[in-house]
């Protein structure tokens, strides 16, 4: 259950102990990512291309447990920058002889590309746009020749393009294989149902492994359609086993005492141990004993639908009702004002810090908009999260930066021993970044504060007057992006998953028909798990948000149970406890009325 209230120090230091464990992939993910960022600074240091701290950061930034993803979102950063250097091309030949183009540049841009950053699948990679556009704005005002401003934008795509391309080679010769990977999750879970049926697996174990839903596995389907990397009928097999294998899981949750006897538990146990092992070794199942299908189960049961994925996998399920299908933009993407005013305020932090340091004439602390692009989130909660992981993040990076500086790096004499100083920092980095999201940014902050630190030239230097003005730059940043987020027109992390369970309801709403059947609420669960999911992990965020803000809903500890709550409700009515057409409905009907009843009780008031 999310937490309420701002925890102790004990709870801290027992939440990081346990966020710091080994978990599985990422140790292969840490090497991985300390070994790129070192091969990406040997290049850049041999052909002398700038900025390579920012390089190296972008590779932290990507890098995931599921390095599948990472190898794809670095393919869909070389595209994407690809695309907009002629535009960056062009808008350098406008700005380049005026301050006042070059601010509503850096104003209209980040607007644009932050707004549909936020409301669109763009995701955050329409913040690293706009942040590229305004810094190569900010740069013209140090390069007053055209022919060199061009020449910045070029080594600018070359920042991007030598750590992407190191990324993309070294993770494809040594990443595991998606179909691997694939067969090992379906494995997993059919061993879970297996041990549950015969006792030595708990329910807490079954339901958390629901709730991990399928939607990080996914990328896997994709990569393994897009790149052929097996053959069609493979393919499909592993998307009938992902789907499938959640099916069941979702029937073993809800599978009642005494439902099935003591044999009738141990012949499924053994048919779903069949199937795990046929999925691990890549081969096709043995067809299910006919008995199986002969046991008189009750037809919208948990236990029919356990028994049906057991006999009809590994070929698909057949699919009653199909969940929506969202399109590029949010449904609520002109009628939601959050999203507008999430890149307004951005923006305006954005130009205050520029204009402070241009004023200042400080250009060490460019940090500062650097931050706001960053760290910027769609509520102040999960921005305050972003905020503190940042600060925290970069003192102890600056801390390794400066230690590193100030005794190893005057007895370094070559590139080689520079690369093993980046690997070992990286990988202290590394290992913080490919944890999970309450922890993962302070990661990446460690990793950039300490490559700004100690990669600063084109091989080993000892000025430490650059990590302090990074760290300045980085504060300000932190600061206006705090005010802005926290006093101008809030939108709060209780507000955002309010609004998440009410367009739930109402989804249940629209598709709970009085014909509907309990077959067509079992299709569609894994979309009602996921989006639940969403709103459980924006609930851990609350605790960030500020006391006068959490004071906006009325009982915030049942506010935090209404999740679970309406998985509950959800499961009872997917697997009726009689048999009907409108026995389902009448179920769902009854717990949504149930639901939307507590949800308007417990309604945030507004805090704009």
């Amino acid at each position: 259950m999310p937490r309420t209230n701002v925890p102790s120090i004990a709870s801290i230091a027992r939440l990081l102990k346990a966020e710091l464990q080994p978990i599985e992939g990422r140790l292969g993910a840490t090497w991985r990512v300390a070994a790129i960022c070192a091969l990406s600074a040997m290049l850049f240091m041999v052909y002398q291309v700038p900025l390579v701290a920012i390089g190296c950061y972008l590779v932290l930034f990507l890098i995931r447990t599921n390095l599948t993803e990472s190898l794809l979102m670095g393919l869909a950063i070389c595209i994407l920058v690809a695309l907009i250097v002629p535009l960056l091309v062009l808008l350098t030949q406008i700005g380049i002889n005026s301050a006042l183009w070059r601010m509503v540049i850096i104003a209209v841009a980040s607007f644009l590309f932050l707004y549909l950053g936020a409301a669109s699948k763009v995701g955050p990679l329409g913040g690293i746009v706009g942040l590229v556009i305004a810094f190569i704005m900010t740069l013209l005002g140090m390069v007053p020749e055209g022919e060199l401003a061009t020449r910045g934008i070029l080594y600018a795509w070359l920042m991007v393009l030598i750590p992407m391309g190191v990324l993309i080679s070294f993770l494809a010769f040594t990443a595991p294989s998606p179909v691997k990977k694939l067969r090992a999750v379906i494995q997993r879970r059919f061993e879970l149902i297996a041990n549950h049926l015969t006792g030595q697996a708990s329910l807490d174990t079954l339901q958390h492994a629901l709730q991990e839903g399928n939607a990080p596995f996914g990328l896997y389907t994709i990569f393994t359609k897009a790149f052929y990397v097996t053959n069609r009928a493979e393919q499909q097999r592993l998307q009938a086993g992902l789907e499938g294998s959640w099916q069941a899981l979702f029937a073993a949750t809800a599978l009642p005492e005494g439902a099935l006897s003591d044999a009738q538990r141990h012949a499924l146990a053994s048919r779903y141990q069949d199937l795990a092992h046929a999925y691990a070794q890549g081969q096709t199942a043995p067809s299910a004993a006919r008995d199986l299908t002969a046991w008189p189960l009750k037809p919208d049961g948990a236990a029919a639908r356990l028994v049906e994925c057991a006999v009809q996998l590994p070929n698909a399920l057949q699919q009653s009702a199909q969940p929506p299908k969202d399109g590029f933009f949010f449904t609520d993407a002109l009628t939601n004002p959050n999203y507008q005013y999430y890149a307004i305020k951005t923006t305006l932090a954005a130009v205050f810090c520029y204009v402070t340091y241009t004023t200042l004439q400080w250009d060490g602390i460019h940090t500062a908009m650097i931050t706001c692009y960053i760290v910027a989130l769609g509520t102040s909660g999960e921005t305050i999260h972003k905020l503190t992981l940042r600060i925290l993040g970069c003192l102890v990076g600056a801390a390794m930066g400066i230690a590193a500086v100030t005794w190893l790096m005057p007895r370094m004499t070559s590139i080689g021993e520079l690369m093993l100083l980046v690997f070992a920092g990286v990988l202290v980095a590394g290992w913080v970044s490919t944890g999970s999201e309450r922890i993962a940014y302070a990661g990446v902050q460690v990793g950039l504060a300490f490559l700004l630190t100690v990669l600063q030239g084109f091989g080993p230097d000892v000025n430490i007057d650059v990590a302090r003005d990074r760290i300045v730059g980085i504060l300000l940043g932190n600061a206006a992006m705090y005010l802005l987020f926290t006093r101008v027109w809030t939108y709060t992390t209780l507000e955002a998953t309010y609004r998440g369970l009410a367009q739930l309801s109402q989804y249940g709403r629209q598709h709970c028909l009085p014909t509907l059947e309990a077959a067509q609420l079992q299709s569609l669960a894994p979309y009602v798990w996921g989006q639940l999911q969403t709103v459980r992990e924006q609930m851990d965020y609350i605790w960030f948000e500020p006391q006068s803000l959490r004071r906006a809903i009325p009982d915030l500890h049942a506010y935090v149970q209404v999740p679970e709550q309406m998985e509950h409700a959800y499961q009872r009515a997917a697997f009726p406890s009689d048999h009907g057409p409108t026995t389902a409905f009448n179920q769902l009907d009854d717990a949504l009325t149930q639901l939307e009843n507590s949800l308007a009780t417990l309604q945030p008031t507004s805090s704009s």
